[in-house]
């Protein structure tokens, strides 16, 4: 489920983790899947959306760039991120 706010600015942002899987066979036939994990920022009305349509298991297609940004964490290190700024969503109607 996103965490979502509201900027003193008045901009909405809405923050969330997502799964991707991927399934192949190995060189034995076994069947492998990998998960990776991708924090998404969506803003403003795509935001918005998040907050009211998604919620965990939810199947979504999300469209959007990726960022990578530098910030100062609570113990003075700077740590890089990258995160996919959401655009467009569509969501697919299967959940887990």
């Amino acid at each position: 489920a996103p965490e979502f706010r509201t900027l003193d600015s008045g901009k909405t942002l809405a923050r969330f983790s997502m799964a991707t899987n991927e399934t192949y066979y190995d060189s034995n036939g076994n069947q492998v899947t990998n998960t990776d994990w991708h924090n998404i920022v969506a803003w403003g009305k795509t935001a918005e959306l998040a907050k009211n349509l998604l919620d965990k298991g939810k199947e979504v297609l999300i469209e959007g760039k990726l960022s990578t940004r530098e910030y100062e964490n609570q113990e003075g290190k700077k740590v890089r991120t990258t995160e996919i700024v959401a655009q467009q969503m569509l969501l697919l109607g299967k959940k887990n």
